[in-house]
């Protein structure tokens, strides 16, 4: 595996070192600052930095996006239509993830092939396409330069970085170029935490290894991918944030928030994602169809006892209240279950990961009801069959959490070679 490697591959030094003198000469109009919070710092996107220096970067090409309703500029503009709209720049395609370009569908689902009514652009659907299937339609698409404009939520199961995996592993194989724009990561920078994707277990919601809460931002995770994972690296180019610390929550940027998926509506949802997604693994609802998913977490037959053992668990900077709702669709549609809400009181002191192992653990203890989904679809979140074999035999949460600290160990050391962000 890959990340055991001592020392920085020769492919990945040089993609690292290849993106990094590329981005490293921004415009100074577009590194200043100006307004904001942070003592005059502001924020500024990769898509502004690029705007600012006249789209330079893609000057001559036949542009094609990757991009959702997040792709979007301070006042809530999509950067498509905004590109379109710019002589400067020529777009010829879309390309859309789960979800569509323009977020019409729900999870699991897509736009397909289509003509955007507000541009005319050519629409193509990405999603579950990889390698020569996904490359065959970036050359049917006639572009030269692919440009990766999404925001993240943090997780390794969040689909959207392995959009972006697949995309370039693709843009590899049909000789294109790729250009990554930066966001934030809504949850910080600061650490990894949780598990570490065994390869066996690599599906959509977990193409490569690397930990459950990966604490990087998607053009360091397209670094990392190309230095690391990529049989093929592609013509990478990235173009960072200026203004951003790892440290800062997605508040901090004053970024308008649109949520980057139907299920994810707010940052807080983000904050609890890495660790309350751990319920689409078992026969709980993870709140869909409620106006707090992951948030709210329950089922048919749970009672007081559940938040009760949450509570005095004595996790850090969560409460847990005991809770009843009724999901408009998926698990238990128009059935009032119980459950728990988490609140989160201190962002920086609260683990989202070892959370969701001790609920799992909670639940399992305190619901005779409790069971995992039949596919053990647990074991691709988790990225091994380690938590739900662990859990089984009645392993508590710092037991579980300690089985993956080699892992994740391991992980870290690689990942703090593709950190771009102090």
């Amino acid at each position: 595996m890959n990340l055991s490697r001592g020392s920085l591959s020769r492919r990945g030094l040089l993609a690292a070192t290849t993106a990094t003198a590329l981005t490293s000469a921004a415009p100074a109009s577009a590194a200043a600052g100006g307004g904001g919070s942070g003592g005059g710092r502001r924020l500024r996107t990769g898509f502004e930095r690029l705007a600012a220096d006249g789209y330079a970067l893609l000057d001559g090409e036949r542009v094609g996006v990757v991009t959702n309703p997040t792709g979007v500029t301070r006042d809530v503009r999509h950067i498509v239509d905004v590109m379109h709209a710019d002589e400067r720049v020529n777009l010829v395609a879309v390309f859309g993830p789960e979800h569509g370009f323009r977020g019409t569908a729900q999870a699991g689902g897509s736009e397909g092939r289509y003509d955007d009514p507000a541009t005319g652009l050519p629409v193509y659907d990405t999603y579950q396409k990889s390698g020569k299937a996904l490359a065959d339609i970036f050359t049917a698409a006639g572009v030269d330069t692919i440009v990766f404009d999404i925001q993240d939520a943090g997780a390794r199961f969040y689909t959207y970085i392995w959009t972006l995996f697949d995309c370039m592993e693709s843009a590899a194989l049909a000789g294109k170029r790729f250009v990554v724009l930066d966001r934030p990561n809504p949850v910080t920078g600061r650490g990894a935490y949780g598990p570490v994707l065994h390869k066996e277990f690599a599906t959509f919601v977990g193409r490569q290894p690397i930990a459950q809460q990966h604490g990087m931002t998607v053009t360091e995770l397209a670094l990392l991918f190309n230095g690391e994972f990529l049989e093929r690296p592609v013509e990478l180019e990235t173009v960072r944030m200026t203004g951003w610390k790892r440290s800062e929550f997605y508040d901090a940027s004053e970024l308008p928030w649109v949520p980057p998926s139907p299920n994810m509506p707010t940052p807080e949802t983000a904050l609890v994602y890495s660790g309350t997604c751990l319920f689409e693994g078992t026969n709980l609802s993870e709140g869909r169809g409620t106006t707090r998913p992951f948030e709210l977490l329950g089922a048919e037959g749970i009672d007081r006892k559940w938040a009760a053992a949450a509570h005095d668990a004595g996790l850090p900077g969560v409460h847990f209240r005991e809770a009843y709702f009724a999901p408009t669709f998926s698990k238990f549609a128009g059935k009032t279950i119980g459950g728990v809400q988490l609140h989160v009181h201190d962002r920086d002191a609260y683990d989202p990961v070892r959370t969701g192992i001790a609920l799992l653990v909670t639940a399992k203890k305190t619901w005779s009801g409790f069971a995992w989904r039949s596919d053990n679809w647990i074991d691709k979140l988790t990225g091994s069959t380690r938590v739900r074999t662990m859990i089984d035999a009645g392993a508590g949460t710092d037991e579980v959490v300690a089985a993956w600290q080699d892992d994740l160990a391991r992980f870290r050391a690689v990942r703090r070679r593709y950190l771009h962000y102090r």
